[in-house]
């Protein structure tokens, strides 16, 4: 692997960071390279695309993006950007997740996402990983 900054990884909320925090140990764990951005596809949403548009550009080679509740945060990076995107649901609202699992797995055709279990934040990074491994192996 190479000692950039492979996974760029992105939630809504500075909150949300407890959230994601296993997928951050994991690629810490296994010596990946990622930055973690907070900016939120609604309160954010230029910034939110900017961030999108530029993460190939500026060397990310996976995304992975967690969200709660109406979970548009995987969809709005993947409108912008032809990188992977790694959909991780948060355990959060009344649904506790079922809600953002639907809304990211259920993506229109030609904006592809994929999802991983509900606040499995582990699994994001574990596939990030694979990812990572698989365009490697190339």
């Amino acid at each position: 692997m190479s000692k950039g900054k492979d996974v760029l990884v992105m939630v809504g909320s500075q909150s949300d960071e407890e959230r994601v925090a296993p997928a951050l140990k994991v690629l810490d764990d296994e010596g990946i390279g990622y930055e973690f951005v907070v900016s939120s596809a609604h309160r954010n949403a230029d910034r939110t695309a900017q961030i999108a548009r530029d993460a190939k550009k500026n060397g990310f080679r996976v995304i992975i993006a967690g969200a709660g509740l109406a979970a548009a945060l995987p969809g709005a990076v993947a409108a912008h950007s032809d990188l992977p995107v790694v959909g991780l649901p948060f355990d959060v609202g009344p649904l506790r997740g079922v809600d953002a699992l639907y809304a990211i797995a259920q993506l229109p055709s030609g904006c592809p996402v994929g999802a991983v279990g509900i606040g499995n934040a582990k699994n994001a990074a574990l596939l990030a990983i694979r990812i990572l491994r698989a365009a490697q192996a190339d």
